[in-house]
């Protein structure tokens, strides 16, 4: 939306459209949406990427809605230092441990409530492409 609507609009009032666990809080408060409601949707794709597991309201191995308790119970592991226990079991162990913590870590500030407190997406590519270091 935000590049089809260029930069003279800094924000855009619409309908609520999108699947449960990728909208933001913005569509259901019905503040103005800005282009930071894709960074919080982004972090559910990522979240999908690393554990192997796709979005949906059916139960995950720890209880819950996968798009409701995933993210927060990633949150924790990332703290905690266990991203190990997040990665897709396909692989076998067979990652490399710096990256999949950083997008962890990329995915958990990606779903902050305050739009403000989101990075760009801008900001996501060079972390993830290492130019930037997350704080």
């Amino acid at each position: 939306m935000a590049k089809l609507l260029g930069r003279d609009f800094s924000r855009v009032l619409t309908t609520m459209r999108g699947t449960a666990g990728y909208l933001a809080p913005e569509w259901i408060t019905g503040v103005a949406i800005t282009q930071k409601v894709d960074v919080y949707s982004y972090r559910m794709v990522l979240l999908e990427i690393i554990s192997g597991k796709r979005n949906s309201f059916a139960p995950c191995s720890g209880g819950g809605n996968f798009d409701v308790y995933f993210p927060v119970h990633a949150a924790h592991k990332v703290i905690e230092g266990d991203v190990m226990s997040l990665i897709d079991r396909k692989l076998h162990g067979d990652v490399n441990l710096d990256e999949a913590e950083l997008a962890c870590k990329v995915a958990c500030w990606c779903i902050q409530d305050n739009e403000l407190d989101r990075p760009t997406m801008g900001e996501v590519v060079q972390i993830l492409e290492g130019l930037v270091e997350i704080n």
